[in-house]
């Protein structure tokens, strides 16, 4: 019996299956603002929202006009998608005019200089925010600041834990064994995300005006000179258009263990690189432009599919939090927007993910090798760009697979792992959603790039114009459910409470931003040796 066979015998006995029903999820949503004619926003972070710095539910990204939502972690993901209903529909009460896009990739953009920064106010803690994306504005151009996603947040109860490392006969600490196991889950999301990413990417197009200046592989669509895609793309956002650079291409983050990983990201951190050294710490002015001159300004600065995270306290580093507390649950980062959903996100979805999750923390995860991020890497790379060619073919162990066949043999795990979950909550819920699955690898149900082309050619609509009329949709879909006078209320005193909070941030500093950003990075030092960020660092 396979490792993964045992596991799911294990948990489907009544006890070990009822830990099941402690999962947490969490959502983290970003919608970019526009204006009535589906131009980016200019305008200033809406009063009636809060402080973006402080607010619980309602912040900023990366640009001053991306909006980001974020819940509280959830059992239920009815209740997790009521929650993020009622902000929007808050949200809605305060924009007046503007709308929230409801795709991952953006509206019309002029240049680069006119995409605001977020701002956060005059704390340290928040001028460091600010900073962060001058620096990434610097190295990356700020369009890469105006693209969306939606972040699935995701863990399993010590319940859960415990069932496991009986099963298994682990003898670790409670938090070591779920480190090690959440860093197997990584490693196999990373081997099989390219399934996700083809089931529920939703940006096989984008307007002209996102790619001025720079060199892309994209084609007209059809008669239409402003929208730009691939015949069989699936998620462009993922792809080399997204946020990524050349610069990280030498950087291989390693997900072998806890100690690898903060080493490979500490090296990043502390280890000067020169292009951005040449960008300068400060202008002329004696304003900083970024927060360090190295590979990474931060570890966020690295994009992943997926992440290990610990909650961090107040100034400490996500890097530190890990190194002391070990993972509490994971990121999930490959996400587009559905822009055919008010949410961005469905119910079924959400399911999919679960079940998928379970089944990449069950399947055995060896360690990964050099060879294999390759791989990964050129996979990732082909389902964005071909995904959808039914002839499509992927890197694995060495050779290559039909796609469809791979994911065929992935989606009949997953199906199992979904059967479990439904034992657990006793329904269906699960095994529906990844039905719906199914029949979209059998051509029978349109994935979301597939919907959006398809009615880009029926419609002859740009991606401007038709992306601006689903976010009118939205916007009416939600000023037609306005909150009871009890919601609103509440969702307005959260707002002041924010304001009043930023506003003691900002008494309490009693540093220098020199000072305060020395004692920032002085924490790196906890993660050992640096490691060497090269290609060669054996991961």
């Amino acid at each position: 019996m396979s490792q993964f066979d045992a596991q799911l015998q294990a948990l489907s006995g009544a006890k070990a299956n009822q830990t099941l029903r402690g999962i947490l999820r969490g959502i983290e949503k970003e919608s970019l603002r526009v204006s009535p004619d589906g131009r980016l926003a200019q305008t200033s972070h809406p009063l009636g929202l809060g402080s973006a710095l402080t607010h619980p539910h309602i912040t900023t990204d990366y640009s001053e006009a991306l909006l980001e939502f974020i819940t509280e972690p959830q059992a239920s993901i009815g209740t997790l998608l009521n929650q993020l209903d009622d902000v929007h529909r808050y949200t809605y009460s305060q924009l007046q005019d503007e709308y929230l896009w409801p795709a991952s990739m953006p509206c019309v953009l002029g240049a680069d200089s006119d995409i605001p920064v977020a701002r956060y106010g005059t704390s340290n803690s928040g001028t460091m925010k600010t900073v962060y994306r001058l620096g990434l504005g610097h190295r990356y151009g700020r369009a890469m600041q105006t693209i969306a996603g939606v972040h699935y947040n995701f863990s399993l109860p010590d319940d859960f834990w415990r069932e496991l490392a009986r099963d298994t006969g682990n003898q670790q600490s409670l938090q070591a064994f779920k480190t090690d196991r959440y860093f197997a889950l990584i490693r196999n999301f990373r081997r099989y995300f390219w399934l996700l990413v083809y089931l529920f990417g939703a940006a096989p197009a984008v307007c002209r005006s996102f790619v001025r200046g720079r060199e892309h592989a994209l084609e007209p669509f059809g008669k239409d000179d402003h929208t730009l895609h691939t015949p069989y793309a699936t998620s462009l956002r993922m792809g080399d258009l997204g946020y990524q650079s050349d610069a990280q291409q030498s950087l291989v983050v390693c997900y072998n263990n806890l100690d690898n990983y903060l080493q490979t990201l500490c090296g990043a951190i502390t280890q000067p690189h020169t292009e951005y050294q040449n960008i300068g710490l400060k202008g002329a002015d004696g304003q900083y432009q970024q927060l360090n001159t190295s590979l990474l300004q931060i570890e966020n600065e690295f994009y992943s599919t997926i992440r290990p995270k610990r909650t961090a306290k107040s100034g400490q580093t996500a890097l530190q939090a890990l190194q002391l507390g070990g993972v509490e649950y994971v990121e999930v980062r490959c996400v587009d927007l559905n822009p055919f959903e008010p949410l961005g996100v469905n119910e079924a979805q959400l399911h999919y993910l679960d079940a998928f999750l379970l089944f990449c923390l069950l399947q055995d995860s060896p360690e990964a090798t050099d060879a294999e991020y390759q791989g990964l890497q050129d996979n990732q790379a082909r389902i964005v760009y071909q995904g959808r060619d039914p002839e499509l073919m992927l890197r694995r162990n060495g050779g290559e697979v039909n796609m469809r066949e791979w994911a065929l043999e992935i989606q009949e795990d997953v199906e199992r792992c979904a059967a479990l979950l439904d034992k657990a909550n006793g329904d269906t819920r699960y095994q529906n959603a990844c039905t719906e699955q199914r029949q979209k690898l059998a051509g029978e149900r349109a994935t979301p790039a597939e919907q959006v082309l398809s009615e880009l050619a029926e419609r002859e609509q740009t991606y401007y114009a038709h992306t601006l009329q689903l976010a009118r949709q939205h916007r009416d879909y939600f000023a037609a459910r306005p909150l009871d006078d009890q919601q609103q209320t509440h969702f307005a005193r959260l707002a002041e409470q924010s304001k009043h909070h930023q506003t003691d941030v900002e008494a309490a500093d009693q540093i220098s931003f020199d000072e305060y950003l020395a004692k920032y990075y002085a924490q790196y030092t906890c993660c050992g040796e640096p490691a060497v960020t090269s290609a060669q660092s054996g991961c």
